[in-house]
């Protein structure tokens, strides 16, 4: 997979969960209401009467939290929502489960969790485009390692984030003098080819 479609199935994943986000919240702060309130939701209602009839009152609940939610987004948010939505259509069938899979493990992590997410991207949005080339590659070499292998890069990083800072600082200074002598010893096997 190309890093512009990681990149894309990534947008389509957050604008997606950035709207399912927000209609939860909206959903959780709402009445308990599966009704149209207002002209515009009924209109919404009266151009799809069959489908709004084969609704349970939760999916009516729900669609209109979604729809208020979409009614209170600025045109900008909208328009490129609906720009990542037809883009998400035009996936073929197998990246589009991968995106709801995606989405279905978003919506089961801990909103503590979710935010500190958020906030990686968010960082990662404002780096230099070689930088995002660098983390790209590093994540296409991760994902292309037999599971084992994965697994046990896993299995280090969590170890690495249990570790105080003063006892990462002192791995990295160890690493530092093995490269070192390494470079001392083999001087060949140091120099860029």
């Amino acid at each position: 997979m190309s890093s512009r479609a990681f990149f894309f199935r990534i947008a389509s994943v957050l604008v997606i969960l950035a709207i399912s986000v927000g209609a939860h919240a909206t959903a959780a702060g709402a009445q308990d209401v599966s009704e149209p309130s207002n002209a515009a939701e009924r209109a919404l209602v009266a151009k799809y009467p069959d489908e709004w009839s084969k609704l349970t009152p939760e999916q009516r609940q729900r669609v209109l939290a979604n729809y208020r939610q979409w009614q209170q987004m600025p045109a900008g948010e909208r328009h490129l929502a609906e720009q990542n939505y037809q883009q998400f259509r035009a996936l073929p069938p197998e990246e589009r489960q991968q995106v709801l899979a995606g989405l279905r493990q978003w919506r089961k992590l801990p909103e503590t969790r979710r935010n500190q997410l958020r906030e990686a991207y968010a960082h990662y949005k404002l780096l230099p485009p070689h930088q995002r080339q660098q983390i790209m590659q590093r994540y296409q070499r991760f994902q292309n390692l037999p599971p084992d292998q994965r697994q046990r890069v896993l299995n280090n990083y969590n170890k690495w984030q249990r570790l105080t800072p003063q006892q990462r600082e002192n791995l990295r200074r160890r690493w530092g003098q093995e490269k070192r002598r390494r470079n001392q010893r083999y001087p060949a096997l140091s120099k860029p080819s």
